[in-house]
């Protein structure tokens, strides 16, 4: 008897010892407030339900995953290139002198129009009106001498012999040969516009001496400009003769200006690896000036493409996919991103436009998951009430 009351003093002391350290087991900690298994579970369902979640905790088995479902679009994807072009008049001159000599007369005012012909400066010529006179007088001379020889000889004379008459005419075309370099000699003095435009500016002044192969002036005409700028290799797609640019510059903000390709390089930069192109644009209104900096824009239309927004896509090791709704369950295609613009991305895919696809809750998803869409229950729960 005393035995066992030791024994069971003993398991006393080692069963409290044990609860101070680990704490008091479950079932026992239940059984000692009074409470049974059954009971039990009852109070964990019912915690369970107020923190939000089904009882027995987790969600059930076969239960449907609320997501946001929209059927799949197509629309077309605008590629845009933006670049920088130089713009430069269509057609200028440097103004160059061909003779040497001293400036008497000028025209020359910065900024004013000119046309074509126009007298721009005169050098002095007083030496070439001379040699001209000169010229005209022994053309005369030659021409009394041709007439008077064939007078004669047509009246019978038979001093002046075929031989003179031939030679007197050949001096005659000698001399109004003369007289021709002589007259092109002295227009030579005078310095004429070769293009109609406007004058840059010039430091050529009366009294100044020019040589041969000075430039005098630049003339430019700015009623077509040429803009030439450099798209990238990726962006060659886009060149075609007659393609619309769309020009911008900072003198004119706001203000579009259309111009069109008229002459694109046969070869990339090796360094840049670009391509220089050139385009026109009418300036009759005579708003934009050469050596102004444009920004171009260039836009290429797409074939229509599937189109979703980005919270669609979603990863794996596989790469990018979408999950697509059928019968209620979710199955996940594989994708190809062509293009993204903001929350809107387009893609290459097999699944047909007009298919359900989810665009919200996607990560949330499994193969095969059961879904329901959101707005379907909305609009249930609007209905009931």
């Amino acid at each position: 008897m005393k035995n066992t009351v030791i024994l069971v003093v003993s398991l006393g002391i080692i069963a409290g010892a044990y609860g101070m350290t680990f704490g008091m087991p479950g079932p026992v900690a239940q059984l000692w407030q009074g409470k049974t298994p059954e009971s039990s579970e009852a109070d964990a369902g019912t915690a369970q339900q107020a923190r939000g979640g089904p009882p027995g905790g987790g969600m059930r088995r076969g239960q449907a995953t609320t997501v946001v479902i929209s059927p799949l679009e197509e629309t077309s994807y605008s590629l845009v290139l933006r670049t920088v072009g130089t713009a430069r008049s269509l057609r200028k001159a440097d103004v160059t002198a061909r003779e040497t000599g001293e400036v008497v007369e000028s025209a020359l005012k910065a900024n004013a129009h000119v046309e074509k012909g126009d007298v721009l400066l005169r050098l002095d010529d007083r030496s070439q009106r001379l040699s001209l006179q000169v010229a005209e007088a022994e053309r005369d001379q030659a021409r009394d001498t041709y007439e008077r020889y064939k007078s004669l000889r047509a009246n019978g004379n038979l001093t002046v012999t075929d031989v003179t008459l031939s030679e007197a005419e050949v001096a005659l075309r000698l001399a109004e040969a003369n007289v021709g370099m002589a007259r092109l000699a002295l227009e030579e003095r005078r310095v004429i516009a070769p293009i109609s435009g406007r004058m840059g500016l010039s430091d050529v002044q009366v009294g100044d001496v020019v040589n041969v192969g000075d430039v005098i002036v630049t003339i430019d005409d700015s009623s077509t400009l040429v803009v030439e700028f450099e798209i990238p290799e990726r962006s060659m797609g886009l060149l075609e003769i007659g393609k619309t640019v769309l020009l911008g510059t900072p003198t004119h903000a706001g203000r579009v200006f259309q111009g069109r390709v008229t002459a694109f390089d046969s070869r990339l930069d090796p360094v840049t690896r670009s391509v220089t192109v050139q385009a026109e644009v009418d300036n009759t209104e005579g708003l934009l000036w050469s050596g102004m900096t444009f920004t171009v824009r260039m836009i290429e239309e797409t074939d229509p493409l599937p189109t979703v927004p980005a919270t669609a896509v979603t990863w794996d090791r596989s790469g990018a996919g979408i999950w697509v709704v059928e019968d209620g369950r979710a199955a996940r295609v594989p994708v190809t991103i062509r293009y993204r613009d903001g929350e809107r991305v387009w893609l290459d895919t097999t699944v047909p436009v007009g298919a359900s696809v989810v665009i919200e809750g996607a990560a949330k998803l499994r193969e095969g998951s059961m879904v329901q869409d959101v707005e379907a229950l909305r609009s249930a729960k609007e209905s009931n009430t």
